[in-house]
């Protein structure tokens, strides 16, 4: 196994029974932070001084892997201010405030805990580019690190990310009618970084709140990815305490989930496609999201009308990111829970997605079961293969040829549609973990199963 490089930063084993097998570690840590500020000094950004901002997601030995960064930049002159344990929304934020040249979070986002890994910012707070990331990388394996020409370090700023988060939050919804509604609400934090911040939003906007998992010193309380088979205790407390609906974070606080007021897990999917309902509602105008990204987000902003339409990208926040960007789109996401509005910042964010669904259901005066069903329903099937990439690249050949004669999308991996039967393939290496993922998405669940079948049988 070695370390993952990618659009989404860089991940790598930190357990494993054979010391071997463990890629990312303290060495790995410093020499990337002497290459991001070697990155930022030949860009110019800071000019006679390099601030950067560090967050960490809570995960064992995430403390030493940040503490190893930021010597590695003060190596370099950087100046460095170590957030501790927050989310990577609240650390982009805090690039802002602190108007630093750029930031890192230490995370490994939804990947299991024997991982860990560092998501790079640049200085408005969002995620690298696919082309700057790589930049830094190339650095990292070269060598010949710059440093910073100055003196006399800085003093650190001093700001509470929980509070500004929660404050800049607040600015995009309808507080006094949300509160209006008095909902109960369970929150699952994983014990992850958004525990504290998730909270207290929602006793802003006047929630009851029945909060689990909400230690981010304790080791996760199960699988930390969002999806429906890690998330029953959620279901079943949402459905014991009567609340009106049930959010999960992942450990890094940018991916949310929803269980409606019944106690069903309603898809990752249905984060963006709420979120952005509401904020074109209020904001008509583009949404950015990828290609593996459900048919839903095109049916509900087809619905909307005049200046609002879908834009996609590759597979990846920042290449999303990138096209809200060139576009001046008003929201932008993935289908994995990721819900982005800029008005808050360019970084997918739970704390961000649970006010605007709260919003949304206020303004509407429906229940999460309702405002799903008023959304046209799509079946979604997901694989993953796992292979090296030199059999995903031959997969993907074949999916080219033997799907010559329908619409295809190869910006990332190859995406296969069928636009009047409304259904569509999508096969990509993944960019944070070495598999091949399928996804499939068509009106029932039978056909979306007989796609992926065709595929696996034709790529097998």
């Amino acid at each position: 196994m070695t370390l993952i490089r990618s659009v989404s930063g860089v991940r790598g084993i930190v357990r494993a029974d054979d010391p071997s097998g463990v890629t990312m570690n303290a060495d790995v840590a410093s020499r990337m932070a002497r290459a991001f500020v070697t990155w930022l000094v030949r860009e110019k950004r800071g000019g006679d001084s390099v601030l950067v901002v560090g967050g960490r997601d809570g995960r064992p030995g995430g403390d030493a892997l940040l503490g190893a960064f930021a010597d590695g930049a003060r190596a370099c002159g950087a100046d460095v201010v170590d957030l501790g344990v927050v989310t990577t929304p609240g650390t982009g934020l805090m690039v802002r405030r602190f108007s630093a040249a750029g930031g890192v979070v230490v995370t490994a986002s939804h990947n299991p805990v024997q991982w860990n890994g560092m998501k790079l910012l640049s200085g408005d707070g969002r995620a690298l580019s696919g082309k700057q990331a790589y930049e830094v990388y190339a650095i990292c394996d070269n060598g010949g690190f710059s440093a910073v020409a100055r003196v006399q370090p800085k003093a650190a700023p001093r700001a509470n990310p929980a509070e500004e988060h929660v404050s800049a939050v607040l600015k995009t919804v309808d507080a006094e009618r949300i509160a209006s509604r008095r909902f109960r609400v369970v929150l699952d934090s994983v014990n992850g970084a958004g525990g504290r911040v998730g909270r207290m939003l929602l006793e802003r906007l006047g929630c009851a709140v029945v909060h689990i998992n909400a230690e981010h010193g304790q080791p996760f309380a199960h699988t930390p990815e969002p999806v429906e088979a890690n998330l029953r205790d959620l279901c079943d407390l949402v459905r014991r305490e009567g609340a009106d609906v049930g959010f999960a974070q992942d450990p890094d606080a940018d991916r949310l989930a929803i269980v409606d007021e019944s106690g069903r897990f309603i898809g990752e999917e249905y984060t963006l496609v709420l979120g952005a309902k509401r904020i074109l509602q209020t904001t008509p105008g583009g949404v950015a999201v990828n290609l593996s990204t459900s048919r839903m987000i095109d049916d509900v902003v087809a619905g909307m009308g005049g200046a609002c339409r879908v834009h996609r990208s590759a597979v990846g926040e920042a290449n999303v990111v990138d096209v809200m960007q060139a576009q001046g789109c008003v929201a932008g996401g993935e289908g994995n829970g990721g819900l982005i509005d800029p008005r808050v910042g360019l970084i997918r964010d739970s704390v961000s997605a649970m006010a605007v669904v709260l919003d949304l259901l206020a303004a509407s005066g429906e229940r999460v079961s309702e405002a799903v069903a008023t959304i046209p329903r799509y079946a979604t099937v997901k694989d993953k293969i796992t292979c090296d990439p030199e059999r995903i690249a031959d997969a993907l050949a074949k999916l080219r040829r033997g799907f010559a004669n329908q619409r295809i999308d190869d910006r990332d991996g190859v995406r296969i549609d069928w636009p009047d039967e409304k259904k569509w393939v999508h096969v990509r290496g993944s960019n944070t973990e070495p598999i091949m993922r399928l996804i499939a998405e068509a009106r029932d669940a039978a056909d979306a199963k007989g796609l992926l079948q065709r595929i696996r049988a034709m790529i097998d």
